[in-house]
């Protein structure tokens, strides 16, 4: 309850997993790629996470993914909502809040568990990307932005609006029609 885990339970085993954060974002990255498979998805996470998933029975993979998840989900319901954010786009918002709110660079630290990254970066406020994820949040419900809040949005409107992330072939038959319309 109190510790932060370092192995996951699957299969009756303890598994060692690596919880730098690094790891997780990294993951993350991964299920955020159109360029990847659901099974090249979870295979990068199961890789990247257990250090031993060479080792691991492939009847097990399963529930190592399902509790891959409930660990970089920090025990929530993982239950997608609306996309609010992108961990790579985001990035340069992210670690400034992140820092700000841990007190140091914690890009600069050898190690730093996925937990405690998380607990920083939900303890971010009063900042520019708590601002726009905000924002974001607001649009996502439906709700009515107040006047000062689509100003910000116009203003920073390449922070603010989340961008698609295409397959290279998406991205190249988009350049191809922008190139026809101009």
């Amino acid at each position: 309850m109190f510790e932060l885990p370092t192995a996951l339970e699957v299969g009756g085993r303890s598994w060692a997993i690596r919880t730098d954060y690094r790891e997780v974002l990294t993951i993350l990255a991964a299920f955020e790629d159109p360029e990847l498979e659901a099974g090249d998805r979870a295979y990068v996470c199961l890789n990247n996470l257990y250090e031993d998933f060479v080792d691991m029975p492939r009847k097990l993979y399963q529930a190592a993914y399902d509790a891959a998840v409930a660990f970089i989900d920090r025990g929530g319901d993982g239950k997608p909502g609306p996309r609010t954010m992108d961990w790579i786009q985001d990035a340069p918002l992210i670690f400034p809040a992140v820092n700000r709110a841990a007190g140091f660079e914690v890009r600069a630290v050898d190690y730093l568990h996925w937990w405690t990254f998380l607990g920083y970066f939900m303890e971010i406020r009063d900042s520019t990307y708590a601002t726009v994820l905000s924002l974001r949040q607001k649009k996502a419900r439906g709700k009515r932005l107040e006047k000062h809040e689509r100003e910000f949005w116009q203003q920073n409107a390449g922070i603010c609006r989340l961008r698609s992330r295409l397959t290279e072939a998406e991205a190249a038959e988009k350049e191809r029609l922008e190139a026809i319309l101009r």
